[in-house]
């Protein structure tokens, strides 16, 4: 099923981190205007201002799915105060702090939280357990899809696992480039630099795993 824009739920992270547009952007080197922009759902982030987003406010991925999802809480403390809340914002926080709802242990192709991201690429979303911060993910990459819109490299705490169901993927891996095709897998430290990219004429598809680090 199709998902609300993110936008939101990235404002409402970096409210609640106390963050300005232009800090955010200044320490993931991007234009306040691009992050104003994804905010307001003028523009829908690539993979790697994603994850660099998410990474900075501290974020896991898999919590910017599913409608309850912890950043989709916009708390104002003091305007809740104001109103003579002192229970909603209990309660306001708890719901914030909470970790989003399960998704499974079955999940039918109708029942998949779809995230479709700028620069051609979908992640669907395969399962999820509360607390647990994995990334689980069908990836489809278009023709011309690639991981970053700008062409720079990517990288983010956790330990990366693919395999490509069909269709080819180019990775660039530090210095090193690999041309992934249907039946190769992956695995690598994601702190390592990295970019995909779809240099064919078919849709490219492959089940991804994140194991996002402890924080």
């Amino acid at each position: 099923m199709a998902l609300p824009p993110i936008g939101a739920r990235l404002r409402a992270a970096r409210v609640r981190r106390g963050v300005s547009v232009r800090g955010l952007a200044r320490e993931i080197g991007v234009s306040a205007s691009l992050i104003s922009q994804i905010e307001t759902e003028k523009s829908s982030p690539s993979v790697s201002t994603l994850y660099a987003v998410a990474t900075a406010l501290g974020v896991p991925i898999e919590d910017l799915f599913g409608e309850d999802a912890p950043s989709t809480v916009d708390v104002e403390p003091a305007a809740v105060v104001a109103e003579g809340g002192g229970t909603a914002l209990l309660t306001a926080l708890a719901t914030a702090q909470a970790g989003a709802p399960r998704l499974g242990p079955v999940v039918a192709p109708a029942q998949r939280e779809v995230l479709t991201l700028d620069s051609g690429v979908t992640w669907e979303l395969l399962g999820r357990v509360p607390d647990k911060h994995v990334d689980f993910l069908l990836i489809t990459y278009r023709p011309g899809g690639t991981s970053s819109s700008d062409g720079n490299l990517m990288r983010h705490s956790g330990t990366e696992f693919g395999f490509v169901v069909s269709g080819e993927l180019t990775l660039t891996l530090g210095f090193d480039t690999h041309r992934l095709r249907a039946g190769d897998s992956v695995s690598f430290d994601s702190t390592t630099p990295h970019a995909y990219r779809n240099e064919s004429t078919e849709p490219a598809i492959g089940v991804w795993f994140v194991l996002e680090r402890s924080s």
